[in-house]
């Protein structure tokens, strides 16, 4: 079997110089505008993605954490209103509550899905509760349908963290569909390097279709300003970068490709790796297609540590996402002393259980065969 050399965790440079002459000339673009902030690029790009994911309003940011940031600022919450959210998850999602002084209620999550159980989900609402904080994590939704339901019945928010699942569908029980992030009151995305729609820097962006919700965001992100210099809240400096703005567009052309790719080479994992005994491959929910930001197994009875040594000396990257809880983050230890719910037995299990190997547009079929079977000789 062939020996490959240089083997990455997502191959962002084979990616570009597929697009290179595009790319090149949408930069060479701005720098000719000298139009490097909320230049022209920027307006393209959110009226593009708009169209792509069925919904009136986009709004860019600077990153994902700040679009977390701003959709709960533009909700009007008060310090003390409790924001749920998944505990296997970026911190991001969690930081942003605490950090406007919120409290961040931790739930635990699905074993197989990895995303917020819906039963826990319901028990830790209480009066106190305003928002709801569900992540589609690595590529595929959480159960929106139920969620929004539960939202309506308590009168909650809902903000959809959507960094890692831009381009998915989410399918209802009456047949109709729904891009991922287009549901909740307010949907957030990144637009980090590795993300299935990953641009050359930071970047983020807000999505909506409440045209107040929408009005009030975009005069968040610009220092709380609709009109230059009358400052109607206060606000933030989170602006898209019009460089990242003009490389997204072109990208953009290029998602559902992207997003295929990805499915695909998930499902040549899967079968090279067939009923391997103590290797658990990522399970599909009936209400989501899966387009696998990460590709992420579950180990059981190895040592990942080993495993992901031995594969880390033939140069085989892998990654953990997550190592660590959020509940036993030393940053959440406040929240967590007076918290409802203390165990999260899930979220413990796949800390330890989980890995990543590597995902992106560029895999090949040889590349997954020499990953899989070095993979399978370590255990």
């Amino acid at each position: 079997m062939s020996t490959f050399d240089n083997i990455q965790m997502v191959d962002l440079k084979n990616q570009y110089l597929k697009i290179k002459p595009e790319v090149d000339s949408a930069i060479q673009e701005v720098i000719n505008s000298t139009g490097f902030i909320r230049g022209k690029a920027v307006g393209l790009f959110e009226e593009e993605l708009a169209q792509y994911l069925g919904v009136r309003h986009v709004i860019g940011c600077a990153n994902g954490t700040d679009a977390l940031q701003v959709a709960l600022m533009a909700l009007g919450l008060k310090p003390g209103d409790e924001v749920i959210t998944p505990n296997f998850t970026f911190i991001a999602t969690v930081e942003v509550v605490a950090l406007l002084g919120l409290k961040p209620v931790l739930v635990d999550v699905e074993p197989d899905s990895f995303n917020i159980d819906i039963s826990s989900l319901e028990k830790a609402i209480n009066p106190n509760t305003k928002a709801i904080i569900p992540v589609h994590l690595f590529g595929q939704c959480a159960n929106m349908e139920e969620i929004m339901q539960l939202a309506k019945r308590h009168s909650l928010y809902v903000v959809e963290d959507n960094a890692q699942a831009l381009g998915a569908d989410y399918y209802f029980t009456n047949g109709s569909s729904r891009k991922a992030g287009t549901i909740g009151h307010i949907g957030c995305t990144s637009f980090f390097p590795s993300k299935n729609l990953g641009c050359f820097g930071d970047g983020g962006a807000l999505f909506t279709n409440d045209d107040t919700l929408a009005e009030t965001i975009r005069s968040i992100t610009n220092h709380g300003m609709k009109v230059r210099y009358h400052h109607d809240r206060i606000g933030v400096n989170s602006r898209l970068d019009t460089m990242q703005a003009a490389m997204l567009r072109v990208k953009l052309k290029y998602l559902d490709d992207y997003n295929q790719a990805r499915i695909e080479a998930a499902n040549l994992y899967d079968s090279l790796l067939g009923s391997s005994n103590g290797i658990t491959i990522p399970h599909r929910v009936l209400w989501s297609n899966h387009i696998f930001h990460q590709y992420t197994l579950k180990l059981t009875g190895f040592d990942r540590q080993g495993v992901m040594d031995k594969l880390a000396n033939k140069n085989i990257p892998t990654m953990v996402y997550y190592p660590i809880p959020l509940h036993r983050q030393k940053a959440f230890a406040e929240f967590q002393q007076n918290a409802a719910i203390k165990e999260f037995p899930t979220s413990d299990f796949l800390c330890k259980s989980v890995i990543s190997l590597p995902m992106h547009t560029e895999l090949t079929k040889d590349l997954q065969e020499y990953i899989v079977h070095n993979l399978l000789s370590c255990l």
